[in-house]
């Protein structure tokens, strides 16, 4: 009886001790089947979940517009004072809806080049007024003028044109107008053959983004999505070669399993350049965890601070010898225009360049940028893109309207925020195709592992107890 006793319970501690062992063995084959099957739907080839939400996004993407009304453009031109401003908006417009085009596979460098067609669709019920509601508003084409003709005589020409063409530092223009052109009256009396239709965005809708190559991530998963190459000149202009700065994903996906420590690079054409996030906290998005990411403050410092930014400081009079933080000078890529981009309201920007606009209030949560990436595939899931167009206007003693200018302002246009959230119905499929199975493997290999455990050491207690008992 005694020796049944104990032959059960040694039975048992093995039957745990097989368990905890099963358990501990199925964690790491596990793990490497979770891993292999993430590395297998993550590659840009047809028929892998990753090829299909990168071809066309699932999620509804927006761009959002705030429009810096302008208080007082006579005071701002006879007295050189402060340009007080007012955002209106936000004006809400539907992006991103077209698949990517001549998606083009190639074997040997396992690679995928494409085109990202261009289309903007106005959301009425997203926006706080019409296309048509009007503002007023630099006058770009005018504004433009000391920064590209810098010679006295050209100057004097073309003042006589802005003259005649009743055109002023500022004008009245509609939101449709102010994003996506118009004709200008003053580039349209110019003797000469030059494009006369202006507007921020002027053209977008039935252009294209690219042509861009990636990886796809087959032979090496650690580098799908990532840019390949020099993105040409087609976007980036006539940059010097020490300023290639294109590198990263279209920050749509990233390389799977993200960890906390990484810096994640992603090329945007709306700044020129490849630009990088840093952890900033752990989240809960309809149920899946994700990894935020913000855009840091050091992304738009000065070069002295981060040498990345040298090319973007084009003008050291305007800089302060490149010492200015907070904006970037991209009129390289935008054939000469001085264009600046910055944060919105000039977040994180050094505070002399403030000190020319009124009405300005940044704010950390509402004009910082961000990205929420589901850690285990890559895939990002919500993200907010927020910027801010600007314009150096600059002296001019030969333009009547620039003459009275006692400093150079960097007059801000409009912000953007480009936002896009994972929806229901999409979320809950991810959950039902990739965070469900992980976490039911997961849970089968604790449950084994504990199971195991407590039997193995159960049995153990009774045999050592029945044992002592048995001696005494």
């Amino acid at each position: 009886m005694g020796c049944d006793r104990n032959c059960g319970l040694i039975t048992g501690a093995v039957i745990g001790a097989v368990l905890a062992l099963f358990g501990g063995i199925l964690m790491p084959v596990g793990d490497l089947l979770i891993e292999k099957t993430i590395k297998k739907e993550v590659v840009l080839e047809e028929g892998t979940t990753a090829f299909k939400n990168w071809v066309k996004t699932g999620t509804e993407v927006y761009r959002q517009f705030w429009i810096f009304d302008v208080l007082n453009p006579e005071e701002v031109i006879l007295n050189s004072t402060n340009v007080k401003v007012r955002q209106v908006g936000p004006y809400t417009y539907r992006v991103r809806y077209l698949a990517k085009e001549n998606v083009t596979h190639d074997s040997l460098s396992n690679t995928v080049s494409f085109v990202q067609p261009n289309g903007a669709i106005f959301e009425p019920s997203l926006s706080v007024g019409t296309e048509s509601d009007t503002f007023t508003v630099l006058n770009l084409a005018v504004a433009a003028v000391a920064h590209l003709y810098p010679n006295p005589f050209v100057q004097g020409v073309l003042n006589s044109i802005i003259k005649k063409s009743k055109s002023s530092l500022f004008q009245r223009r509609s939101v449709k107008e102010i994003l996506w052109g118009y004709k200008d009256p003053f580039l349209s009396l110019v003797p000469y053959p030059i494009p006369t239709t202006v507007g921020v965005f002027y053209p977008y809708n039935n252009t294209v983004d690219g042509v861009y190559r990636v990886f796809n991530g087959k032979d090496d998963v650690s580098k799908v999505a990532i840019i390949d190459t020099y993105k040409e000149k087609r976007t980036l202009g006539y940059w010097p070669s020490y300023c290639d700065m294109v590198n990263g994903t279209d920050a749509a996906s990233f390389p799977p399993f993200v960890e906390k420590t990484r810096v994640l690079q992603f090329f945007s054409s709306d700044i020129c350049r490849s630009i990088y996030a840093v952890f900033g906290a752990e989240l809960d998005l309809k149920g899946i965890s994700v990894l935020r990411f913000i855009l840091p403050s050091k992304a738009f410092a000065s070069p002295i601070q981060n040498p990345d930014n040298h090319c973007f400081c084009t003008d050291p009079e305007i800089s302060n010898n490149c010492t200015f933080f907070g904006v970037l000078d991209i009129s390289k890529c935008k054939e000469g225009k001085p264009v600046i981009i910055s944060l919105p309201h000039f977040l994180h920007a050094t505070p002399e360049i403030r000190e020319t606009i009124e009405g300005l209030h940044p704010n950390e949560e509402e004009h910082s940028t961000y990205l929420d990436v589901e850690p285990i595939t890559g895939f990002t899931l919500q993200f907010a893109k927020r910027l801010q167009v600007n314009i150096l206007v600059k002296q001019s003693k030969k333009i009547d309207v620039l003459k009275r200018l006692k400093r150079n302002y960097i007059v801000p246009i409009l912000w953007l925020n480009e936002t896009g959230t994972i929806g229901d119905e999409k979320a809950e499929m991810f959950k039902n195709q990739v965070t469900a199975k992980i976490k039911l493997l997961s849970l089968v290999e604790m449950v084994l592992l504990g199971v195991g455990v407590v039997l193995f050491v159960g049995f153990m207690i009774s045999y050592c107890a029945c044992r002592s008992m048995k001696t005494k």
